[in-house]
């Protein structure tokens, strides 16, 4: 792979290859880890599903009261991983700042999400404690008699978007000389674009 391979716009790079897995069978080829840090910088990561990706950048949806959502109110710089193990195998890293989506973008695609999913968001205030197991199912019940199947959008639940800076592309390659290329967004909005050793 060389320069010459990728596209000018690694947005347009990114939907490309999330296609190729698409296509090549992997298994939630949407799905990236998210990594978050805390206002002292101290890190964590978990796994999220991508939801779209377009000119402006990543979305995700998430509870905008767990500790990802704290952590992103504290420090706005976050990354992204995806990685799919494809023939040969391929890792993206974005890096970027978040920011909320606004409430009726949230809002529109909540009523996409099936009605389990969308109960379940009323049920779990996500990374609270628990007793077990049996208050998390109360919770859903309780959700359940409420609003039925038209449960509205928490107020605690809602949209990010990360705005990319700088994106890395990675290809598998034998004797671990992998093909690297990483995008850097400039201050006049250009991508400027360079081979990297592996």
């Amino acid at each position: 792979m060389d320069v010459s391979d990728l596209l000018p716009d690694p947005l347009a790079q990114f939907a490309r290859w999330l296609e190729d897995a698409r296509a090549g069978g992997v298994e939630l080829p949407e799905a990236m880890t998210l990594a978050t840090a805390d206002g002292a910088g101290r890190p964590s990561a978990r796994m999220v599903l991508l939801k779209s990706v377009d000119e402006d950048g990543f979305r995700f949806f998430t509870n905008t009261e767990s500790r990802k959502a704290r952590e992103l109110a504290e420090n706005a710089d976050a990354a992204l991983v995806f990685h799919w193990p494809l023939d040969p195998r391929r890792q993206v890293t974005v890096s970027g700042t978040v920011e909320p989506l606004p409430r009726d973008e949230s809002e529109a695609y909540f009523r996409t999400r099936p009605l389990g999913s969308r109960l379940g968001a009323w049920a779990s205030r996500q990374s609270e404690i628990v007793p077990d197991r049996d208050a998390l199912e109360r919770a859903f019940a309780e959700a359940q008699a409420a609003y039925g199947d038209d449960p509205p959008l928490p107020p605690w639940w809602g949209g990010y978007l990360l705005s990319p800076s700088r994106l890395e592309f990675w290809q598998n390659r034998p004797n671990r000389l992998h093909d690297r290329f990483r995008y850097t967004l400039g201050l006049d909005g250009s991508w400027a674009l360079e081979r990297l050793a592996p």
